[in-house]
Parts: C-alpha cells; structure tokens; sequence
C-alpha cells in the first residue's frame, strides 16, 4: 500500500448503516442520510436497500451525481438562491428523481418561483428553521410567511427542516433535540393553523440522532454515522470498532522526548488528507484507534506530529491508522477509497461527488 491511502472497512460501515437504519425504523422516523459526507453511489445504493427513503445532498451538483446513478428521491437541505443556470439543472433534475429544496426568507422563496418560471409546481421546497446552531434558516415565527409567499408564487410547500448543529460539542445533544423538537412544533403548529397538512418535519444530525423521536420530527439526516470520526468518538457518539473510515500512514521520523517532554513521531498524513478541522474542545487533530492514548498534536500539509506516550515507540517505517477528526473533510481530499473486509482489498471506489460544491 501506497501512503497515505484512506481506507473504508465494509464489515463496520455495513453495520453502521444497519444500526442507525434500525434505530430510526423501531422510532416510526423516516431516514433520509446525508451524502455530503461519503460522496460515494455504492454507499448510497447501501443505504437505500437498508430502507432510506431517499438522500440529503449538499449542491446542487451533489444531487446530480447521486441521480446519474439510481437515486429517485433527493433533498438539497440548504436555502438555495436561484439564478436561471440553477433553475434548468433543477428542472432536469426533476425529469428523474422527486427533488426538494430549502427557503429560509420570503425573498428566496419568490426567487427561486421567478426562475423556475412555469414549471415551479415541479419542485418541492420546505422551509428551514433555525434550532439554535444560527447559520441558515428563520425564526419559527416566520414560517408561515416563507410558505404563503413560497405557495402564492407556485412552489409545493412540503414541509419543515432544521439543522440541531450545535450538537456537536461536549455534553450538548440533549438540548440540542430539545431546541430542535420545540422549533419544529411551534412552526408545524402555525402552517397547520394556516391550512398546511401532512408537513414532513426534518431535523437531526449525527450526535443528536440516537437522541430524536417521532414525538414532532418524522425524518432524520445524519451524514458521519456511516463511517464515525474523531469528533464522535470524543463526544461518546461512537466506539473506536465504530469507525470504518481511517487514513492509512506510515512513521517516516521520530524523535524521543528529552526533559520530560513526550516522544513525538511524524507521519505522511497531513492536512491535504486529514483535513485541518479542530474544535475548541478536541484533544488533537486525530486519534489513532490503535494507540488511543496518542494524539496528532500538529499538522502540516503533508505530515503528522503524533505525541506519544506509555508504549515504545513505533520503528520508522511503521504502518499507522489515523482517525481525522472530521471524516466529511478527508472524503472530499481524494480521488477514490480501498476497500476491505476482514483485511483483504475488496475494491477502489471512486469519490464520485468529489468537488462538486455547486
């Protein structure tokens, strides 16, 4: 094997998929998952078969990739602004799959009617509430304005989204599905009140998913529980054996530590594969699930500083798995994935929706 080199282990993510499928089937919620983080067909093919009722995309272009290769029901869960080139690749879009959109104000709502023109009806939308992570997305109290203004300009008003982004931090989840259930309840209630019926109300991410229920949310949309990172394995949300994504890396300098320091090894992985994402709280820039008392301490754009402690350090030319904190990052950095089962090269899958950001 050729270093760096990201590896997906499909006995592990096989099991995430039929995990969290599972899960939200035994709550009487619907999963839609978000590709954004895999980017790949043959994962996406393996979620739908486990009983996904269709995928969350990023783009527009996302949803493109995803729709070349089977898949009949997309949601671009972002408030989209809507230029005429736009406009004609979502009405091509919606020739092969049912295609939703988001609208977070009046005005992209109209926008988005202007642009698709006649053909309007053809495109769902759902309006994006703001939970608490305050990135997109409006106040409960302006959704029914969105959708009258989205119905009155000839849109089909599907229902509701949120994103609880601010489960991603120690300790955080819970409230996050509170704020996430209440948001969506209050704004569920005023469409029902203003004669919208059979809203679908989509929330969830992947630390707050084992948490929702169906008491006001009917669909989920996690994207990292297929293949876990370092983040979820520091918040709790998975085990290191969860984690079916890692880079493969090889120790190509070391350095005992002296005065007490610890010992320091440098591995061929580095920002331009693990991706340089860390939040406040995070112990490092990776884990390693094989020495979790490591930690990747800095990173440039092509290497690894581990410190290390406890055990003796590895020889040059060690193999070493590294977990990336943020595994959407690493996905989107190469060309294509190996494959394995039980340690032996199944297959190279190509990273199909890589850069498609529009």
């Amino acid at each position: 094997m050729v270093t760096p080199d990201v590896v997906v282990d499909l006995t592990v993510l096989e099991r995430n998929i039929a995990t969290m499928a599972r899960s939200t089937r035994e709550r009487g919620l619907s999963l839609r998952p978000h590709a954004k983080t895999h980017k790949m067909p043959q994962i996406a093919r393996r979620q739908i078969a486990a009983g996904a009722v269709g995928l969350t995309v990023a783009t527009i272009g996302e949803a493109e990739v995803f729709a070349e290769h089977g898949a009949t029901d997309l949601f671009i869960a972002y408030p989209l602004w809507v230029d005429q080139q736009a406009a004609t690749r979502l009405l091509a879009l919606a020739e092969r799959a049912r295609l939703t959109v988001g609208a977070d104000s009046v005005d992209g709502a109209r926008q988005l009617a202007r642009a698709l023109g006649a053909s309007a009806s053809r495109i769902a939308v759902r309006v994006e509430l703001d939970s608490g992570h305050h990135r997109s997305g409006a106040c409960a109290t302006e959704a029914v304005d969105i959708a009258r203004a989205a119905t009155e300009a000839g849109l089909a008003v599907t229902g509701l989204f949120t994103f609880p982004g601010h489960s991603y931090g120690p300790d955080a989840a819970s409230s996050a599905v509170a704020d996430e259930q209440e948001t969506l309840r209050r704004a569920a209630d005023s469409l029902r009140e203003a004669g919208y019926a059979d809203l679908e109300l989509s929330g969830g991410s992947t630390p707050s998913a084992s948490l929702a229920t169906g008491a006001t949310l009917t669909e989920l949309r996690p994207g990292v529980y297929v293949f876990g990172d370092a983040q979820q394995w520091e918040l709790g949300h998975c085990a290191p054996e969860d984690i079916a994504l890692t880079v493969h890396s090889t120790v190509v300098s070391r350095r005992p530590g002296t005065a007490g320091q610890a010992d320091r090894l440098v591995l061929d992985a580095g920002s331009k594969v693990l991706g340089s994402d860390r939040a406040a709280w995070a112990t490092g820039y990776g884990r390693l699930p094989d020495h979790p008392e490591a930690r990747v301490v800095a990173l440039s754009e092509h290497h690894a500083t581990v410190e290390w402690s406890g055990a003796r350090m590895p020889p040059l030319g060690t193999r070493l798995r590294v977990v990336p904190n943020h595994v959407c990052l690493t996905v989107n950095l190469v060309d294509e994935v190996q494959v394995v089962r039980d340690g032996v090269v199944e297959d190279r899958w190509p990273v199909a929706a890589r850069g498609r950001n529009s």
